[in-house]
């Protein structure tokens, strides 16, 4: 491939390294230049341009990205059309992710231009969740090293993607005397919502002393009763293999594999089987819904994928689970937040992204339609970073210049509404979107659209942390403490926001709910920064 200074008489069939914009029109990173667009460089005074030409050899970037997507894909793994030497691979169902590490990094090693980038291995995904990107870097990859690609990811698959299996599960919960109701109950609720979570269902749990033989007969009523999984919630910790518990397994004609996991919090589960189907001893801390190694092993059970004793004792890295926080900050400073159970069901969060404004401040420009180096107008940006993150639907409010921001927006699929009175201020619009939202959401994160610097990786980070239940209702993301933008309100909000009158949004409501409120500290400062003077546009 050739690149660099072209003039235009060999420009034509060359591809655009760098967007233009000339008077009449904007050629966009990466077009191919035909005879009207020479013709227009030629008229707005260049002469030359900055082009890659491919030579014999050259495969173009989304061929060579097409052709490895091809290659990678697996059954349950769906995939997207190339767009600029990228595709991203997608799960169509829930399951684990496995991932052949080593083989994706003999393929990154092949040549620069070729990458593939996954999530890890033993990831827990939900339909059309993303699973890995294929990127080839430059305008075009090298046929050589392509061809070896390709036979490198037909010949072994570099991830598989393992559905749940819809399980039958049988608990025995034991007791002791003068042990709490509610320690039970929570033992068992815990366990019904990982099993669930998984497309499992929990048979009626079998409650009885903490005795081997009580144990092994109610394992013997749920084997009767066609449980395919065996679960023991002991009333005391196992300390050895061959206490109450474990022995129970073996006396109800089991057998005990292995005790003990380098996880921690986790350490004493007890694995083993009873018949074909699994058995386990589950360590105390799977009374909590916090995750723990139980977790890792259940997972890995429901996805039909075999453990061994030899795969727990590989699972010391990365299994100090005690301290783990989702924030990006030392421990001592993180505040504490609970962590909730891996394979929980996703809630049906929306994406508001309002744009009804009048851009008053920005004046005569309309901030929203302002293009970004690439071309892409302000609004446009903040509904794709909507449209790259798990909230779904994605709805976009009009108002002031309807037409032109639909004009934008067209082909996306996001949903529109229109707030008739959007001139009365922030929460006309704002109650707009609210009214308009399916009554199955549960929560809705309310995007302003002259904020495109709001990552998607940043909404999936306050749509992860928003949990009701735990009383994390309000989530809002900060910057070295400082209060930003979006802000994810659930369901039981939705009534006050409706109530709002004047040029104001809902924050005000953070301070009369600061119980309900959970802040996300961000690694970078674009939950701060809009863009609604003609002075900050030169950072856009």
């Amino acid at each position: 491939m050739i690149f660099g200074p072209t003039l235009l008489e060999e420009a034509r069939g060359a591809i655009l390294a760098h967007t233009l914009r000339l008077p009449a029109r904007v050629l966009k990173k990466g077009t191919v230049l035909d005879a009207e667009a020479i013709e227009a460089l030629r008229a707005a005074g260049h002469a030359e341009v900055v082009a890659a030409r491919l030579e014999p050899g050259d495969v173009p970037e989304n061929e060579a990205a097409d052709r490895m997507a091809e290659a990678v894909l697996r059954p349950l793994i769906a995939r997207t059309r190339a767009a600029t030497g990228r595709v991203n691979l997608l799960a169509e169902t829930a399951g684990l992710l496995r991932v052949d590490a080593p083989m994706v990094d003999r393929l990154n090693a092949l040549d620069e231009s070729l990458t593939l980038a996954t999530l890890p291995d033993n990831s827990v995904v939900q339909p059309k969740d993303m699973l890995a990107t294929l990127k080839v870097i430059p305008f075009a990859a090298p046929a050589g090293a392509l061809q070896v690609a390709e036979a490198m990811l037909r010949g072994a698959p570099a991830m598989t993607l393992h559905p749940f299996r819809p399980l039958r599960v049988g608990l025995v919960a034991s007791e002791l005397p003068g042990m709490k109701e509610k320690v039970i109950e929570n033992g068992i609720e815990a366990t019904r919502t990982r099993v669930e979570a998984l497309a499992g269902s929990l048979l009626p749990a079998e409650r009885c002393a903490h005795e081997t033989g009580a144990i092994a007969a109610a394992l013997s009523r749920l084997r009767t009763a066609g449980a395919e999984m065996f679960l023991v919630l002991g009333a005391s910790a196992v300390v050895d293999r061959r206490d109450v518990a474990p022995a129970a397994i073996i006396r109800a004609g089991g057998t005990i594999e292995h005790f003990g996991m380098p996880v921690d919090p986790g350490n004493l589960l007890c694995l083993g089987r009873i018949g074909e189907a699994p058995a386990m001893v589950l360590p105390g801390c799977a009374r909590s819904p916090k995750v723990n190694g139980f977790d890792w092993v259940l997972e890995r059970l429901f996805a039909g994928v075999p453990v061994a004793p030899r795969d727990i004792m590989r699972m010391g890295v990365g299994g100090l689970l005690k301290e783990i926080e989702t924030r990006p900050l030392p421990r001592g400073d993180a505040p504490a937040q609970p962590r909730t159970l891996a394979p929980r069901r996703p809630r049906r969060v929306a994406a508001l992204v309002l744009a009804a404004g009048r851009s008053r401040r920005m004046a005569p420009l309309n901030k929203l339609m302002v293009p970004d180096r690439q071309g892409r107008a302000m609004i446009a940006r903040v509904v794709e970073n909507a449209l790259a993150s798990r909230a779904r639907p994605v709805m976009v409010v009009t108002g002031h210049e309807r037409q032109r921001v639909e004009e934008v927006l067209a082909g996306r699929p996001v949903l529109m509404t229109h707030a008739e009175d959007y001139a009365e201020g922030l929460s006309a619009s704002l109650k707009a979107g609210i009214a308009a939202l399916p009554e199955d959401v549960e929560g809705v994160l309310v995007l302003l659209g002259d904020m495109p610097l709001v990552s998607p990786a940043m909404l999936d980070r306050l749509l992860g942390a928003f949990d009701p239940e735990e009383g994390r209702a309000i989530i809002q993301p900060t910057f070295r403490g400082k209060q930003g933008n979006p802000v994810l309100w659930g369901r039981e909000f939705f009534a006050e926001i409706l109530a709002i009158t004047g040029d104001v949004g809902a924050r005000f409501l953070t301070g009369r709910h600061g119980d309900r409120l959970f802040n996300v500290e961000m690694a970078d400062d674009g939950v701060l920064r809009d863009f609604d003077t003609q002075d900050t546009l030169k950072d856009f």
